[in-house]
Formats: C-alpha cells, structure tokens, sequence
C-alpha cells in the first residue's frame, strides 16, 4: 500500500476504546450477517446511521447498503478469512462468491464509532486458481479464517 489513509470524519471524534477483539468480532458478525445470511435488518443495528462507503459502484449510506443486501441473489456467499484490527479499524481478508462471474478474493477494511460499522473500503480481485498461480499458492484459505473467527469469538 501506498500513501496515508484518509479519514473522511472530522478529527474531533473521539476514538473508539473497546478491544480490537470486540471489533473484529463485530466485522465478522457484519460480514456474515449480510453476505451468507442476507439479513439486511442486521445494517441498522450493526452500522451507524452516517455510514461512508468508499465503493464507488455501491450508494452512499446505511440505508443503500440495507436495499443492496435485501436485493442480493441467493447464490453471493462470503467466507471470511485473515482479521486485523488496530485501533478503530479492522481488515478482514475474505472470498465472495456469487458477486461476480467468477469467485472474488477481497480485503475490507472498515472504520469502528461508537461500536458500530462507520466507514468501508474495499479491494477486489478475480480469485486465480492454486494450479494457474505461478507462486503455487492459493489466493485465500478459508482454513486461515476458520482459525481467526473462532479467536475472534473466544
């Protein structure tokens, strides 16, 4: 990564001091609830009425992100991998399947306030199969984020 992340709140929020094990317990609850449940009701409780998204294929706000969720075909399914949390923020490593016309690796990042979901971003890419990566490994390993969701709930 190059360059500073920008922060688009203004700089008098005070930060948010829960553990990063309580906020990378709530991306995961988030990333589960809306993309392999699709239970849009969960956008309220989890994301802050403000809510930034900085997908610009995605519409701004909580309640675009509630309609997207609704509106999701039954086949997109996420499976989380690798979390990191520092501070007010949580990278989450994942697959999606179901978004594109072939499986997606992608690495969310999100802003916690208030111990709710406040800002996103994201970086998407086509998943290449294991047997056509030159290095000979995989993209993603859903064994990775099996380990990290049960640390993260513990």
């Amino acid at each position: 990564m190059t360059g500073p992340i920008v922060v688009t709140r203004p700089a008098d929020r005070v930060p948010d001091d829960r553990p990063e094990r309580n906020k990378a317990s709530l991306v995961l609850e988030a990333t589960t609830s809306l993309f392999q449940r699709h239970d849009a009701s969960a956008v309220e409780r989890l994301y802050v009425a403000d809510y930034f998204q900085h997908n610009p294929s995605i519409p701004q706000g909580r309640d675009a992100l509630q309609a997207l969720v609704a509106g999701l075909s039954q086949d997109v399914y996420y499976e989380p991998g690798l979390i990191v949390a520092e501070g007010d923020f949580v990278a989450i490593h994942g697959r999606i399947r179901g978004w594109a016309n072939v499986p997606q690796v992608v690495i969310d990042l999100l802003r916690v306030e208030d111990g709710k979901l406040a800002e996103h971003w994201d970086v998407l890419q086509d998943e290449v199969p294991v047997t056509a990566a030159r290095g000979g490994v995989p993209m993603f390993d859903p064994e990775e984020g099996a380990l990290q969701a049960q640390l993260a709930t513990s």
